[in-house]
Parts: structure tokens; sequence; C-alpha cells
């Protein structure tokens, strides 16, 4: 008798292994067939660091400095008043692009002119470069990002050695503004030399004309809440709900020899009445996260829209083009859409969430990239995400690399599911195995 209770309760544990072995490709299929949700913010400001990002502490003075590793996220934080000093070392010919996004807390009053301003100084204390970003006429708290750099092809800075990154705020002196320290987020990435050299002017002629925005139905795609987790699209119609006060990123591959345009349009609805000037902001970033442009458009309850400025195709000699929008389409890789919708709006028209249409077009037939002498850091920073908007992705680590499921390792969801159907058909086939063999003879 107890030979026979024992043989039943292995039998039936047989059977829940069977049946647990077999759930796990299930939950596995869910997880590839679901789409992916919006991806949070961690500490409630509104922003999603990127997970694993290393924890580094400013220093008030350049002899303090700690070390930025090029392909390493940080977090720091920077206080209102003073300036913060990291430490870069760069070998002769490498292109230093950090760039530091600051994120207030999403309670904080603001002035328009408030911000942030990032500088790279060598050890003499000459500016490589120097970039600023401010609040703007929305009057909303929101992530601003700078970009400091160090250029080879300039005359100063070209030499191998130790540089210094500078971050300091850049206050209004309005009372309004809320005093108390900003959150940093730090992606330091470097571009050597190439083989051979090339052009040494920008191009000179490109259509410049506006294109047609995309028509046709929009499909939705959640965003995400910073640049490490920047939802991928690809062209077309998009989608969204925003609410006052947040921001949203994606990410959309473009190509050598391609020409990025995109319309952001805010839906008709809310509550009330009236007119808020500034209320949505759509800017565009470069793969090293350098302000490229930005459009605004003011609502009143009625739907508006937006468009960028016409923008040349990417190529890499227009870093030799005057400071500006031609400028900073110099390479190829993931350029980022950052929308903002101004807390200002919930005032006169309630919290929403508002509609957001994104039509994004990508035009012109991809071409080669230049030869590198070596490869930047992080490596693949200046390659096009392979995901073109329905793929599935994981965010990006603390080491800014990124891992892409099914889109990059060139697997279907058809074949996926095929795989799974195969590993989950074969587990309950040997569970079914084990559990006859260890059924009682006659």
């Amino acid at each position: 008798m107890i030979r026979r209770w024992r043989t039943a309760a292995g039998r039936r544990g047989c059977a829940r292994t069977a049946l647990a072995l077999t759930a796990a490709p299930v939950t596995l299929l869910a997880a590839l067939l679901l789409p992916a949700s919006p991806v949070a913010a961690d500490d409630g400001s509104g922003y999603a660091f990127a997970p694993g990002a290393r924890t580094v502490e400013g220093a008030a003075g350049s002899a303090g400095a700690e070390p930025l590793e090029p392909g390493t996220t940080y977090r720091s934080t920077l206080p209102d008043r003073g300036k913060l000093y990291f430490r870069l070392e760069l070998a002769a010919g490498t292109t230093a692009y950090v760039p530091v996004t600051a994120v207030p807390p999403a309670d904080a009053t603001v002035s328009a002119s408030d911000g942030i301003g990032v500088s790279v100084e060598d050890a003499n204390g000459a500016t490589c470069g120097y970039d600023g970003a401010r609040f703007g006429a929305g009057l909303s708290p929101r992530p601003v990002t700078a970009l400091g750099r160090r250029d080879t092809g300039r005359t100063l800075c070209k030499d191998a050695g130790t540089y210094y990154v500078v971050v300091e705020r850049l206050a209004s002196g309005s009372r309004t503004t809320t005093p108390g320290s900003w959150d940093l987020e730090i992606a330091p990435v470097t571009e050597p030399g190439l083989v051979r050299a090339g052009a040494t002017t920008a191009p000179g002629t490109w259509d410049s004309a506006s294109p047609e925005p995309v028509t046709g139905t929009a499909r939705r795609r959640t965003a995400g809440a910073g640049f490490a987790t920047a939802r991928t699209l690809g062209p077309g119609v998009w989608r969204t709900g925003i609410s006052p006060g947040q921001t949203l990123y994606y990410a959309v591959p473009v190509d050598w020899g391609q020409q990025l345009a995109a319309t952001v349009e805010l839906g008709s609805g809310g509550d009330g009445h009236g007119y808020v000037s500034a209320a949505l902001n759509l800017s565009l970033y470069n793969p090293v996260r350098g302000s490229v442009e930005d459009a605004s458009l003011g609502y009143d309850g009625t739907q508006k829209a937006s468009s960028l400025a016409p923008l040349p195709p990417v190529a890499y000699a227009n870093r030799y083009a005057v400071p500006g929008e031609e400028n900073a389409v110099r390479f190829a890789g993931a350029y980022y859409l950052v929308v903002h919708l101004t807390g200002q709006t919930a005032d006169t028209f309630g919290r929403g969430p508002y509609d957001v249409t994104l039509r994004v077009r990508v035009g012109g037939t991809p071409e080669s990239g230049p030869r590198y002498a070596g490869s930047p850091v992080p490596k693949g920073v200046f390659d096009p995400p392979s995901d073109q908007g329905g793929g599935l992705s994981v965010p990006t680590g603390g080491d800014g690399t990124s891992m892409r499921l099914l889109a990059a390792g060139g697997i279907g969801t058809g074949t996926a599911l095929l795989l799974v159907l195969g590993v989950w058909t074969l587990t309950a086939r040997r569970a079914q195995i084990r559990a006859n063999a260890q059924k009682p003879t006659a």
C-alpha cells in the first residue's frame, strides 16, 4: 500500500513538472507576441534613466575630477550653484561627444532661460566645445540635453591628453525658479578618425524642399521615457497619448545618405477654453544626443500641427558646415524624436491624456558610410537600429549597448512561434515518457 501511494505521488509530481515545463514556453510565447509596454520613469521625475547607470560625483574643480569612460552611462547630481568637473582621457585623432541630460523635479518651477551649459576644456582651460539648453517658452520642467564636444578637426584640442567636462546651471535669476539640485545623465561617446581623409567641406547642394507629410491610418506606438528606453519608429504614421508635463522618446533609424522629416500633431479635445503658447514641443537629437532641430505649437483646444525644418541627407562631411541643423546630421544611427507637452496645458484644458500623432518620413537610398580607422565607443552607435518599429527591443543598459530581440537576430514572429511550439511539444513528450516509466508493473 505504501509503495502504491509513493508511485501515485510520483506520477502526480511528474504531471505537475510536465505542466510547469510546458507552461514555460507558453509564457515565453506570450512575452514574444505581446506588444511591449511603455517604460516608466524610475524616480517620479518623469525621466527613465539608463538601467545600470553608474553613479559619479562631480568635483568642484578640475583637481578632483572623476574619470568618465566612453560607452558607459552615468548618473550624477547638479547643484543649483557652482560647476561640476569630470575628466576624460582622449587619444589624438578621436572626436569625443559628451551629452548631459538634466532632469529637474517634475513639480519644479522654471523660467524660459533656465537650463544647463556643458563644455569640454583642455588642460590649459581652453574651451574645445560648448553647448547650452534651456526650457524655453513652455515654462515646463522637462529633461533638457546639452552636448559638450572635442572635435579633432579644430586647431585647438586635437592632441592626446586629459580633458575636462564642465557642467553648470544656466540661471535666469528669477525668484520663481525652484531652488535645489537636478539629476543628470551623462553618456560619453568617442568617434575614431578616418582611414583616409576625405572632403573637408560640407556638401554644396541638397533638396531643401519641405516634403509632403506622410498619410495613412495611424498605428499606436507607446513611447519610452528617456534616451536609453526610446521606442523605435520606422517611416509611417504613429499615434500615442500624452499627459501635461510628460516627455516621450522615440528612436528613428536613419542610414548614411537618408533624409529624415517629421511632423507632430496635437489632437483636439480638452474641457476648457483659452490658449497655451508653446504647448507642445518636438525636438530632434542625433545619435550622440546632440540637438538637431526643434518645432513647437500653440494650442487652443483644436487640432494643431508643426513640422521640423527640412534636413540634408546624413553625411560625414556635414560636420564641416556652419554649426546648426546641417552640421548635426553628421552620422547614421538612431535619431531621437522627443515630444513634450507643457504642464500649463492641464490648467487650461484638463489633465488629458491628449492624442499625439507623429508622421515620420525617411527618404533616400542608404549609402556606404565612411571607413573609420577604429571602432566608435560604444560600438554600433553609428549603425541604424534594425528594429523598424514593429520588432521587440530590450532597453539599453548602463554600458550604452543595446540588445534587440527577433529583429536583429533575423528571427520573425512566425519562426519564433514554430520554435516555441517545437520546444513545447518536445518537453511534453519527454515528461510523458518519464511518467510512463514510473508506472507500477503488473
